[in-house]
């Protein structure tokens, strides 16, 4: 197939009132491609300039910056991606091809990821030797490591993972958070029937996507925009009658009439921050890996975190070092990388990859191109928001984001998006809360974990999170699973 010779964004229509998996917010402008450049006639031209930009201006340099935002949540912003969207062609470890640009996940933050289509349709994702007194399967299957009682995500003969969505076997990392998200559904339904719950399924699952949600909201988002765009995208105000009610406050940025859809802004060019995150290695934990002895993300010698395979003692994540916990202490947790133009290095070591290069970089640029996206000055001026210094040959939206979060003043530089980065993502995510009929900003407004009868958070559990709501970050989800958070655990 020969690629750039039509309009490859004809698969996501402009019109504001479109309704499906995804959509525009900035129908209205025109798309961008450096100028000089036609990708209808000369695609290998419009390609070459996208290749130098990658390969000159984003590869990560000698002194790269730290955000300050712990590793672990680069990994939880996947598997959130993961939850919302299923675009095969956009993993980090195949090719991608954006004409064939499709969502088979729900627009929702509902846990489909984990869930799969439930235990009827998705049988295999669960354990059926663990019936209740309804002879419902109620529990996720568990793997364990070969050799040892660690679990690991249940697998097939290959060494492949049996869960909701592959990609969440892609690297060790985001496969330890799906395990600990496997496992604290099942503490939950322990729970639920240890307090006489007849459905105790249905009670965890609600649960868990509750917890989910309020974490992705008050943990997560708060984390990587600005204050003013997240106290301003949903909002907590009393009805005229006296009801409490979440209102969108940035309707006019993101808006949808019957049903919430993922912008393409969003999924191809905001939210692609998280790949200037990635750390070229990680410490993994004490015991098996040690301390001082990083493993890289890919490595051609395959010494590496690279998924889709059976878990190994050595990669598996100790969590005191990758989130902030109460047991966190000298140089961890790690950080992840700044917000900015730059990709790490192990990011050109892509797996299956011919030759090296920052592939990743070079396709996030054509592929916006090719989704026909505005420029990032277009949208900043449409929002009437202040111009970002960037070159218009280096115009693309994802990498303008990128920059003005690079441009950041003091303190700020490179450790959150800047106003065009935060006001798409707050304002998408937003959306998607309000227009999921089952979350708990619609089925109980008032709803915190902490009213939660099998959210039960231990006296010492003090693990950080951001804003007011000190007692439940992404840390209260790994303390839910059982999986152990320092060294003291492993075996």
């Amino acid at each position: 197939m020969s690629h750039g010779r039509r309009n490859l964004g004809e698969g996501t229509p402009r019109s504001k009132f479109y309704q499906g998996p995804f959509g525009r917010i900035c129908g209205d402008l025109k798309p961008w491609h450096p100028p000089g450049t036609d990708p209808h006639r000369n695609p290998g031209h419009l390609e070459l300039l996208l290749e130098n930009i990658a390969n000159n201006e984003m590869v990560e340099g000698p002194t790269p910056r730290e955000s300050e935002i712990p590793a672990g949540y680069t990994y939880f912003g996947q598997f959130v991606d993961h939850d919302i969207t299923f675009d095969p062609t956009s993993s980090l470890m195949r090719a991608n091809d954006p004409e064939k640009l499709h969502n088979f996940r729900t627009p929702r933050l509902d846990l489909d990821n984990v869930y799969g289509r439930g235990p009827e349709d998705s049988p295999y994702l669960y354990d059926h030797a663990d019936t209740g007194l309804t002879g419902n399967v109620e529990k996720l299957l568990i793997g364990q490591i070969q050799g040892s009682n660690f679990p690991d995500l249940p697998r097939n003969q290959e060494g492949r993972a049996l869960i909701g969505d592959m990609r969440n076997d892609e690297n060790s990392i985001v496969s330890s958070l799906q395990l600990a998200f496997l496992l604290a559904h099942n503490t939950l339904v322990d729970r639920a029937r240890a307090q006489g719950i007849e459905d105790s399924f249905t009670a965890a699952r609600n649960s868990l996507r509750w917890l989910y949600q309020w974490v992705l909201w008050n943990d997560f988002v708060r984390r990587i925009v600005n204050d003013n765009a997240h106290g301003h995208a949903l909002k907590k105000t009393t009805s005229p009658d006296g009801r409490t009610v979440w209102n969108l406050g940035l309707k006019d940025v993101y808006n949808w009439k019957h049903q919430p859809f993922i912008p393409v802004e969003f999924s191809v060019a905001a939210y692609r921050f998280g790949h200037t995150m990635v750390r070229n290695s990680y410490q993994t934990n004490q015991p098996h890996q040690g301390f001082g002895n990083p493993v890289i993300l890919f490595d051609p010698g395959g010494n590496d975190l690279r998924g889709f395979r059976p878990m190994a003692l050595n990669r598996t994540v100790q969590w005191d070092w990758f989130l902030h916990m109460t047991t966190s202490g000298g140089p961890f947790p790690q950080m992840a990388m700044g917000i900015d133009t730059k990709l790490s290095l192990s990011l050109t070591q892509l797996p299956g990859m011919a030759s090296p290069g920052n592939v990743l970089a070079f396709r996030n640029l054509l592929r916006g191109v090719r989704m026909g996206l505005p420029s990032g000055k277009d949208v900043a001026r449409k929002f009437c928001l202040p111009i970002a210094n960037v070159d218009d040959d280096h115009d693309a939206l994802w990498f303008y984001i990128l920059k003005e979060a690079e441009s950041l003043p003091g303190q700020h530089k490179s450790k959150m998006l800047g106003r065009l980065g935060s006001i798409i993502v707050a304002a998408t995510f937003a959306g998607l809360l309000k227009g999921d009929p089952c979350s708990w900003v619609n089925v109980a407004p008032c709803w915190t974990p902490d009213d939660d009868p099998l959210l039960i958070k231990a006296d010492d559990d003090q693990d950080s999170a951001v804003g007011d709501n000190q007692d439940w970050s992404l840390a209260s989800i790994i303390r839910l699973s059982g999986l152990p958070v320092d060294a003291g655990g492993f075996p």
